[in-house]
């Protein structure tokens, strides 16, 4: 498919003979902004190149699962950028951030001494892009825009180009008319990234005010955390900058949308307000991945639709909507700032959405790919401990930093998957780890091996919490359960933490004791079953007394437990 008909057959865009969007109707709100942008950076920052270059770097469909990896690769040649649109019309003194000021031409002069004219105000224009603009480029953009409306959204895919390789952002905003146009570029978005991380520190408790070793401890976990409650992994300045300033934008009230794209990730994140009383602002995320399940309904569905943009390769344009949660230091999965809340394919001509398939938590593939690792077959890279790249799975070496990256990616899924897939999961990691003929390989590197086995262990025992969690709401496993079943399973389960939590995780035994304890303290427990006297109990009624009894005892064991390790 040749990228000049992409979207060829959306009714709300007309596309020129050099493929060139324009809106058929003037833009007047958040969404219909939103979707048109969608399909131009679709097309010019996505398919574009990756029809133009041979070894376009296409993104793995678990890139987009949170939590997001840092990439440290970087593309010169891919085009990049942030924008910001807001829905109102700017006051540019009173602005909250510096940019280059581009007029419409459809409201009047800020001026008010003069009327300039139409032509004065394309001139200006087309002057102030020139400033940002390469030697090479500005002869010809002169010559291809001069006295045109360049800041006319019926420009803005012809102006791609530039934007996207011009230091900064730029910016969109309603003119006189209520109609968004190209208002500004060259924009410092400002991220006063110091304050939002202290002040988000302290609100959810990781950090104590003046205390720096607490500071030290937890500022890469709350900075991780807030990052990707805006859609990105630590990054450039840039991502950066477009996530904090989204976040500002978001408390100040403003209906907006904030995009970014990097030459490192290849995936178009954007950040945008919905309606009023959400905590926190919307994210998605648009890629190029290649679709990799063996599903041949998957495949058969995808290529008879037309979903594919390059069938041999199997490639499809895949949007990605997420879930935002907020922070809860008790809950094992702590580190969970995003979930995946919806997946779309998009049509490369007619840009509608099929959400009928799960590309990117495939079970069965995710299961593939760890056989593949535990037996050298994965061909690939990983990110190990986000600062080294891992090239295929040839040593043994290289197959445990893959096994951390790939649990310390899945990690909060396998402490949420069913028993039935996660033993699946585990059988193939305890055939592998506990394999006596590898023993002097894993000698060679014991302290890979031991970090791999310490990952496994605490996914292991936070699954058990989970189980916990579950219990004081007197449910398992999706059933609900009486008292009696709870108290039996909760002890037996605490019993089994005990001894494992000699491979001591004090996050887990904190939340084990605050779990346990809030059984201990539930009101009606007591009030039937511990508080009356012995005779006055039926048989199940002293039954739970006695296990009520062994689960305080249970409970103090693991407070010596961490008092005994903190004291180490």
């Amino acid at each position: 498919m040749n990228w000049h008909s992409v979207f060829s057959q959306v009714p709300l865009v007309q596309v020129t003979k050099g493929g060139h969007l324009i809106p058929r109707f003037p833009l007047q709100d958040l969404k219909s902004l939103k979707f048109f942008l969608d399909l131009a950076h679709i097309k010019f920052c996505l398919l574009k190149p990756f029809q133009e270059i041979k070894k376009y770097p296409l993104i793995d469909a678990r890139d987009l699962l949170p939590s997001f990896e840092p990439t440290l690769n970087e593309f010169s040649d891919l085009p990049g950028f942030s924008m910001v649109a807001l829905h109102r019309p700017l006051d540019y003194f009173n602005e909250t951030f510096q940019f280059d000021l581009l007029h419409s031409c459809q409201q009047p002069s800020v001026s008010n001494h003069i009327d300039r004219m139409e032509s004065d105000l394309q001139k200006k224009n087309v002057q102030c892009f020139l400033r940002h603009l390469g030697r090479a480029d500005r002869e010809y953009f002169q010559s291809t825009f001069a006295n045109q409306p360049i800041t006319d959204l019926t420009f803005y895919t012809q102006l791609v180009h530039y934007l996207t390789h011009m230091d900064r952002a730029h910016v969109f905003s309603l003119d006189a008319t209520s109609t968004y146009y190209l208002s500004g570029i060259y924009a410092s978005l400002p991220s006063d990234l110091d304050t939002e991380l202290k002040r988000f520190g302290l609100k959810v408790g990781k950090f104590l005010p003046n205390d720096n070793l607490v500071y030290e401890n937890n500022r890469e976990f709350v900075y991780q955390f807030l990052m990707e409650l805006y859609g990105y992994p630590i990054t450039s300045e840039r991502r950066t900058s477009v996530a904090i300033f989204a976040r500002r934008l978001h408390k100040m009230g403003e209906r907006f949308l904030a995009r970014g794209l990097g030459q490192s990730d290849r995936i178009l994140t954007s950040i945008y307000s919905t309606k009023a009383g959400h905590y926190y602002p919307r994210v998605e995320k648009i890629a190029l991945v290649p679709v990799e399940t063996r599903g041949m309904d998957v495949l058969n569905h995808l290529e008879s639709g037309g979903y594919f943009v390059d069938p041999k390769k199997r490639v499809v344009i895949l949007r990605v909507a997420y879930r935002q949660h907020k922070f809860d230091p008790n809950n094992v999965r702590q580190d969970r700032a995003l979930s995946v809340l919806r997946q779309e394919i998009i049509h490369p001509l007619t840009g509608q959405s099929c959400t009928s398939f799960n590309l990117i938590k495939d079970s069965y593939t995710m299961s593939l790919k760890l056989n593949d690792i535990v037996r050298g077959e994965f061909l690939g890279r990983t990110l190990y401990k986000g600062n080294e790249i891992v090239e295929d799975t040839d040593s043994h070496a290289k197959r445990l930093k893959f096994l951390h990256s790939w649990m310390s990616k899945h990690q909060r899924r396998m402490i949420g998957y069913s028993d039935e897939f996660y033993q699946e999961i585990a059988q193939v990691l305890d055939s592998y780890l506990t394999d006596a003929d590898l023993d002097e390989e894993f000698a060679a590197h014991r302290d890979l091996w031991n970090e791999v086995i310490a990952k496994y262990s605490y996914i292991k025992q936070a699954r058990k919490i989970r189980e916990l969690e579950d219990l004081g709401q007197r449910t398992h496993k999706g059933k609900r359960i009486n008292y009696v079943t709870m108290m039996e399973l909760t002890t037996e389960l605490i019993t089994d933490l005990k001894f494992e939590f000699a491979n001591y995780f004090k996050s887990l035994t904190d939340k084990a004791i605050f779990f346990s304890e809030n059984i201990l303290n539930d009101r009606y427990l007591i009030r039937t079953y511990i508080t009356p006297a012995e005779e006055l109990l039926t048989k199940n009624g002293q039954k739970i007394r006695k296990l009520y009894r062994r689960l305080v005892s249970l409970v103090d064991e693991l407070k010596a437990i961490r008092k005994m390790k903190a004291e180490v």
